[in-house]
């Protein structure tokens, strides 16, 4: 505590004031100081100690004096703190509250919460060093050159006008933020646009380009995500926003069905989707309702325990699971699964399908289910 030197709180020339903070008392050291209930604001070159009773006690302490401070966390019927390391006293120090202390720190006690944002704030300060490159005893240069300082602010009305400007500063970073998010936002989509127009060309093209390539460009595409998805800020709630959600799942699943045999899990479309949507997640239970719609809507998908194609009839999911069998001689799911593309789980259901309309037999041993053609 020896380190503050008395003040009249009042904010020098080119010093800035960051935060200010109610209900801080004041331990020197492990002891508990006679500073018990006060404003504690921190500024570009000090931190000053107000008394909220006793406006004449003010104390002020050069951040250059701090060598490192640490937090501490609140406990039972203990508020939480922060613990600030001193440099020595130096020998010019004007005189304070204190002449000498066995203490070689101070603790910041906040009894009205706030520690986080003012830890972070002196973190900052600490970091950047302000009072290094403006020094508080120096004038303000102007536009014109022809003053060569201003009035000190004075008091409330002082602080007042600093924290204004740090609000309209605020405001300035957070709109200049804002427009940088939606550039961001734009690209994005002519990205996603570009990536759509080179998938084309592949699709034209291929077969001068090679299988591998062909699915690490697609894990890109769907990297990139939707470019425009359908949300209820965009389209409402209810009916018409299923219906349009419907449609856009209509034209993005239309493709990956078709590499998996013409039918996908609800989970494996769900996970598809939110992959691709990005940060505009949807809920599973808007996803079974915009399922539901794909018949009414005459989309080319039905289902909503899976998503098929409407061109997949169960007659030719079992012919294709006969055809498939009888050219192997035999097939287990994992097996003919991997032929199709397919979770294990719908291939199982396909061949118990054709199993039950009797065109095929099945055969239960140590190795598994595996499924033979019946010549019965």
């Amino acid at each position: 505590m020896d380190r503050f030197s008395w003040s009249n709180g009042l904010l020098e020339i080119n010093e800035t004031l960051v935060i200010q903070q109610r209900g801080i008392r004041l331990y020197d050291g492990d002891d508990k100081a006679k500073l018990d209930s006060g404003v504690a604001l921190l500024s570009t070159h000090r931190l000053i100690w107000r008394d909220v009773k006793n406006h004449e006690c003010c104390i002020a302490m050069p951040l250059s004096q701090i060598v490192f401070f640490e937090e501490q966390a609140a406990g039972i019927g203990k508020s939480a703190k922060i613990i600030i390391h001193l440099h020595a006293t130096p020998a010019n120090k004007e005189t304070g509250p204190y002449q000498h202390s066995k203490y070689s720190f101070i603790k910041l006690s906040f009894k009205e919460h706030g520690q986080i944002e003012f830890h972070r704030r002196l973190t900052e300060e600490m970091t950047q060093k302000r009072w290094e490159s403006t020094p508080a005893s120096q004038p303000i240069p102007t536009a014109t050159g022809s003053q060569t300082g201003r009035t000190r602010a004075v008091g409330i009305v002082g602080i007042e006008r600093k924290i204004e400007e740090k609000r309209k500063e605020t405001d300035k970073n957070i709109s200049e933020a804002f427009e940088d998010l939606s550039k961001l936002m734009v690209k994005a989509k002519e990205m996603v646009e570009l990536s759509r127009s080179i998938a084309n060309k592949i699709k034209d093209k291929q077969g001068n380009i090679t299988e591998d390539e062909t699915i690490r460009f697609k894990s890109y595409l769907l990297s990139m995500g939707i470019a425009d998805p359908v949300t209820r800020e965009t389209h409402g709630s209810g009916t018409h926003y299923h219906m349009q959600l419907a449609k856009q799942l209509g034209d993005m699943l239309q493709v990956p069905l078709e590499e998996r045999g013409g039918m996908m899990a609800l989970t494996e479309v769900y996970c598809l989707v939110n992959r691709a949507r990005g940060m505009e997640l949807l809920s599973p239970e808007d996803l079974v309702n915009a399922c539901k719609v794909f018949e009414s809507l005459k989309l080319p998908l039905s289902g909503v325990m899976v998503v098929q194609l409407q061109s997949h009839s169960e007659e030719e999911m079992i012919s294709s699971a006969l055809d498939n069998v009888s050219d192997k001689g035999s097939l287990t799911a994992e097996e003919f699964a991997k032929l199709l593309g397919l979770s294990v789980l719908l291939s199982k259901e396909r061949l118990l399908l054709a199993e039950k309309m009797g065109h095929l037999c099945t055969d239960d041993s140590v190795e598994g289910l595996r499924f033979y053609p019946n010549l019965f």
